[in-house]
């Protein structure tokens, strides 16, 4: 009887518990709609709260680059933002060199009724519609509002690898 009892206490303290934040992410990626032009990557399976966003943009300045956003979700999820960085390097009025990304809903207009599909969706009008007047990026940014003819050959450098 005793070993009974031992036994589904170890039971009990080898299952992993789940976080309201991985209950959700998985509601989440049920209900997700992805663009066309963004696939996810899981570097591992077992982890739903880590995970790559690739977007391929097939318009705009950014068109025909690759860019690779690791994605954080906090086991408080919803109720806090997840974390995103860019990990390719990009030349972007709302992208600093470091990775970080000024989208107001991975900050102060995040709410929990928000999803990962609305921070894509976020994400892809960045590149769709850079907004140089809340910029990481001070340089890209008066570029793109001076001149957007150079601001476009310098993202075009930028992505051929010529900084």
């Amino acid at each position: 009887m005793i070993r009974l009892f031992e036994r589904k206490q170890q039971k009990k303290s080898q299952t992993k518990k789940v976080h309201p934040g991985e209950l959700r992410i998985q509601k989440d990626m049920e209900e997700l709609e992805l663009p066309g032009s963004c696939t996810l990557d899981y570097p591992d399976e077992n982890d739903v709260l880590n995970f790559v966003l690739i977007m391929k943009p097939t318009e705009g300045y950014w068109k025909g680059g690759t860019f690779n956003f690791s994605f954080h979700i906090p086991t408080d999820y919803p109720h806090t933002a997840p974390k995103v960085e860019c990990k390719t390097k990009i030349y972007h009025p709302n992208i600093d060199l470091e990775g970080k990304v000024c989208l107001n809903v991975l900050r102060f207009d995040w709410k929990p009724v928000l999803t990962i599909n609305t921070v894509i969706y976020g994400l892809q009008l960045l590149f769709l519609e850079p907004n140089p007047n809340d910029p990481l990026n001070h340089e890209a940014a008066e570029l793109l509002k001076k001149d957007t003819y150079g601001f476009s050959q310098k993202v075009k450098r930028t992505m051929n690898g010529n900084w």
